[in-house]
């Protein structure tokens, strides 16, 4: 029993940030930290699939629900859904209740992923951890809604290009990785002002610099969202790049009031050239 409490102790303890005599971290110490914070989420996202296969009808409806709403629009007779192979219906349940997991517990493995990276920042920016697990969990989430809303039309307009007389078999594996991967793209690239954010908090980029180079940066989200999209219609392609681009403006407007910030803290902030600094 002792060896058992050992083992769970080694693996599940909690992180720690010991440090060396020259103030690093030495290379165990952290392998040791990514091990324990990877176990961290493996066991959330396990419980997670756990608790969703009690909910798998629910689920079920959910996932197809733009499916359905595009087929009512296009007529029950152009399209319908079909599973294939003798384990299409384990496979369905596995990956459905596995995508609501990792939805279900983004805040829990985006906070490790953070946790993970603060030890590297100077101890003033690490009260910075609870705004991010605050913000980026519900970003993350809102980008998953609004790509959701969207599938729709994006599926409507994809599978009225299917000739007329041709009836189009849409195999549900196949439709699950398509929703993944349309929600996921939607929820990650609402991540990306956040670490715009933290990019400018550890003064690797400035707000001067994100302005300078504002309408490349804009030109980019849109060519980043045509080619992210699934769908690749200029209907989904547009409601992800808007959001995107306020997103943008907002780290922007953060990024050059933390800069003012820093500015007024260092200690010749305020001296004209011709005045000595208390140095």
């Amino acid at each position: 029993m002792s060896t058992l409490s050992g083992i769970a102790k080694l693996f599940l303890g909690k992180p720690m940030h010991p440090v060396g005599s020259d103030g690093r971290m030495a290379l165990s110490d952290h392998l040791r930290e990514l091990r324990a914070r990877v176990l961290k989420v493996a066991l959330t996202l396990v419980l997670a699939v756990a608790v969703s296969l009690f909910f798998f009808d629910q689920l079920f409806d959910l996932v197809l629900g733009p499916y359905n709403s595009a087929r009512e629009k296009l007529g029950d007779e152009v399209t319908f859904p079909s599973t294939s192979g003798a384990g299409g219906g384990l496979l369905l349940y596995l990956k459905l209740c596995g995508f609501a997991a990792l939805v279900a517990t983004s805040p829990v493995w985006l906070y490790q992923i953070w946790a993970f990276i603060l030890p590297g920042l100077h101890a003033h920016e690490r009260k910075w951890t609870r705004v991010f697990a605050a913000i980026a969990g519900p970003l993350f989430l809102g980008g998953i809604l609004l790509g959701y809303l969207t599938l729709p039309k994006g599926l409507e307009i994809l599978i009225g290009f299917n000739p007329e007389g041709i009836v189009n078999i849409v195999e549900f594996s196949e439709y699950l990785q398509f929703f993944t991967r349309t929600l996921l793209v939607f929820g990650i690239a609402f991540e990306i002002p956040v670490f715009v954010v933290l990019l400018n908090l550890a003064g690797v980029v400035s707000g001067a610099s994100l302005g300078k180079h504002r309408p490349w940066v804009v030109i980019g989200i849109f060519i980043f969202a045509a080619i992210a999209t699934p769908s690749a219609d200029p209907f989904t392609m547009t409601f992800m790049a808007v959001p995107m681009v306020l997103l943008f403006f907002v780290a922007e407007i953060i990024a050059r009031f933390n800069d003012r910030r820093r500015a007024k803290r260092k200690i010749n902030a305020g001296l004209s050239p011709d005045e000595a600094s208390p140095l």
